[in-house]
């Protein structure tokens, strides 16, 4: 399991699993929980670099990131 802390965004922590290559588990703490489940679901068994092309730049409300951008930068991390 990878935990990771994101910055600039109301979820204040994202943990998933990369397995074989693919996004599995993952799990939002705070935030807003109806949109961040979908997100979850939605990248289930995806593979890890189609969900960071898919979500690094999303932008929340002028924040210059968002809850999924930082999933995706949390993923693109974890793959270095």
């Amino acid at each position: 399991m990878i935990d990771y802390t994101p910055k600039g965004v109301c979820s204040k922590k994202i943990t998933f699993d990369i397995e074989d290559g693919l996004v599995k588990n993952v799990k939002f703490y705070s935030g807003c929980s109806g949109s961040l489940q979908g997100i979850s679901k939605l990248v289930e068994g995806l593979p890890a670099k189609k969900v960071v092309e898919l979500l690094k730049d999303i932008n929340c409300n002028g924040k210059g990131t968002s809850c999924p951008a930082q999933l995706a930068k949390a993923i693109e991390k974890a793959c270095q």
